[in-house]
């Protein structure tokens, strides 16, 4: 009987850290971390997410207020801390700038966007030497894990992004 309730218990000990690996992810969205230059903007935003515990989803939450221009677009893209990288997956389109999975909810010109991500909703990086291939939602978290991907919101006035922010893994 004591062997059964150690074996047990070790079967928990190995099965509990995989249980429990959802991982939270946020960002705060200012014009500062634009690139190639800041975007003086009063517009600020914020990004939240759970990477799910199988890494095949990820549940998000993308609230912005303030901005300068009409928004024109949301994205992830794959870049690290003041780069500019690659998109791969729309947050939010518009009928102006549709996401090529035709997945992404439509933007607000300010509020709050949810949607979830699964393989389906990745697009190939545009920038050939970051090797992202569409579907790679697997490429992405490790992206987003080595804090090598950001979010931002692109307008008219500023249609490179009028506000961005790293993703960084904040808990788990």
């Amino acid at each position: 009987m004591k062997k059964l309730g150690i074996m047990t218990a070790l079967l928990v000990a190995l099965v509990a850290p995989t249980m429990v690996r959802a991982e939270h992810l946020a960002t705060v969205l200012t014009g500062y971390e634009e690139t190639p230059a800041a975007v003086s903007t009063h517009a600020s935003g914020e990004f939240d997410a759970t990477i799910d515990h199988d890494d095949d989803r990820i549940d998000y939450k993308l609230t912005f207020s303030g901005l300068q221009g009409t928004v024109t677009q949301s994205h992830i893209h794959v870049g690290q801390l003041s780069v500019t990288g690659s998109i791969v997956i729309f947050l939010c389109q518009t009928s102006a700038n549709p996401d090529p999975t035709g997945l992404a909810p439509q933007c607000p010109q300010e509020g709050t966007v949810n949607g979830t991500i699964t393989a389906a909703n990745v697009i190939a990086g545009s920038q050939p030497p970051q090797q992202l291939a569409a579907g790679d939602l697997g490429g992405v978290i490790v992206a987003i894990r080595a804090s090598a991907a950001y979010a931002n919101v692109h307008t008219n006035l500023s249609p490179g992004g009028e506000i961005r922010g790293q993703i960084r893994v904040i808990g788990r």
